[in-house]
């Protein structure tokens, strides 16, 4: 399948600015590369104060120095492993501290490496829960003070079609996904009647060079072909879901799931 052209992304020019999310302060896990990238630059483009934190401290320096030349409010990058709670402890608040507070959180990092449930040992099932599940607690956890100090809040975390549709190799990845669904609704209730909205984006198979590792064409193909739209989701259209749900355009939406697959089932 060809590479996406710039030509079949939506004109910028005519894409949703949300004057509400001008200078709000946001943080965002996993923000160096692929829909974390993608979510940096949508909301830097909106005039928010971005500060994001990754593995990947070339790519994310890289991010942060091009953004930089290109907006009032250049984002701020910090390399952080997320499965070191005492690190997530420490750094959270400190970025908070730096953005002068904090509206939005995106709760994106993830790792979807492939494994048989034979190969799966007590360490590794918790290497992929704290890799793909308890941070989006902890760092919350971490944040939920400045968003009460806010006087209001939105927390957005990734699920993933996967575990929807039930695919190989993933059962470790999935079972952290589909609890994500259901930390998304028990932190919706329990954060609600202090204005702070958590909402799950959940993304169909999105075209970046990650998943283009695991796909071959005629993967891609077959993917396209289960879709009810033609044409592969972009990083573009998980990023314009969150900057939805992070607006005030979104006030009353809490609780929920939000799917941007192109219709895959």
């Amino acid at each position: 399948m060809p590479e996406i052209s710039l030509a079949d992304l939506p004109d910028p020019a005519r894409c949703a600015i949300y004057p509400s999310l001008r200078d709000k302060r946001v943080l965002i896990t996993g923000g160096a590369s692929g829909i974390g990238a993608a979510l940096v630059e949508a909301f830097v483009a909106q005039g928010a104060r971005v500060a994001f934190v990754d593995l990947l401290p070339e790519h994310g320096m890289a991010l942060a120095e091009r953004l930089a030349e290109t907006t009032v409010h250049p984002p701020q990058f910090c390399e952080l492993d997320l499965t070191k709670l005492d690190d997530v402890a420490k750094a959270v608040p400190a970025l908070i501290g730096a953005l002068g507070g904090l509206d939005i959180l995106v709760n994106n990092a993830a790792n979807d490496d492939r494994h048989r449930p034979e190969e799966v040992t007590p360490a590794y099932w918790d290497d992929r829960m704290a890799i793909n599940l308890r941070h989006l607690f902890f760092v919350t956890q971490a944040a939920v003070p400045a968003l009460r100090l806010a006087g209001a809040g939105s927390v957005i975390n990734f699920g993933s079609i996967s575990w929807h549709l039930g695919l190989p190799d993933l059962t470790l990845y999935q079972t952290a996904k589909a609890a994500i669904e259901g930390l998304t609704r028990s932190l919706a209730r329990d954060l609600g009647r202090e204005n702070i909205r958590v909402n799950a984006i959940i993304p169909g198979n999105v075209q970046t060079p990650r998943q283009q590792k695991w796909y071959t064409p005629e993967g891609e193909a077959q993917i396209v072909a289960a879709q009810c739209l033609d044409g592969r989701v972009q990083p573009f259209d998980i990023a314009a879901m969150a900057l939805f749900l992070a607006s005030d355009d979104a006030r009353m939406c809490t609780g929920h799931n939000y799917w941007v697959d192109a219709g895959w089932r």
